[in-house]
């Protein structure tokens, strides 16, 4: 084992993450099949909330963790909860910090035209685990020329 992560026969990369429940009510993360990429992360309140129309509100999981150094983890909507509820994370993808230690949270935006509730123990949205890269910024006069060069948004489609 390197790095808390092993690997298994089936070829899925899996890491003991530490996790503490900062609410007796807080569900788990787990995953809903052998091999899905996002662990579902679940609301932790004390009864159903309410998401008005083209507003956002923040969802406690009421869970904190301990992600290995070098990791991250990305929360992004659940397609269920997205398609059926209108219901999407406000900042698109959410970022959880290896060096973050307080409670997950997620900014739940009602992107639909009707009031749209949320439940206790409700799948609100899932968190993919994943290794990043902390770059080291280098100022240059120059940067090495391409065929692209500086074309911007729709510079690579068809003409």
């Amino acid at each position: 084992m390197k790095n808390n992560v092993e690997i298994f026969d089936s070829k899925i990369k899996t890491m003991k993450v530490a996790i503490k429940k900062l609410n007796e009510k807080a569900v788990v993360p787990s995953y809903g099949s052998e091999f899905a990429a996002g662990a579902d992360l679940y609301a932790c309140t004390d009864g159903e909330v309410e998401i008005k129309p083209h507003t956002t509100v923040v969802i406690p999981t009421g869970i904190a963790m301990e992600l290995p150094l070098g990791y991250a983890g990305l929360i992004y909507a659940r397609s269920g909860l997205a398609t059926k509820k209108g219901l999407a994370p406000a900042n698109k993808v959410g970022v959880v910090d290896c060096d973050y230690r307080g409670e997950v949270k997620v900014a739940l935006h009602n992107h639909s035209n009707d009031i749209q509730t949320v439940a206790a123990g409700e799948r609100i949205a899932q968190m993919v685990i994943t290794p990043y890269l902390a770059a080291e910024f280098i100022l240059k006069d120059e940067l090495s020329k391409t065929v692209r060069g500086a074309g911007g948004f729709g510079s690579t489609g068809s003409k």
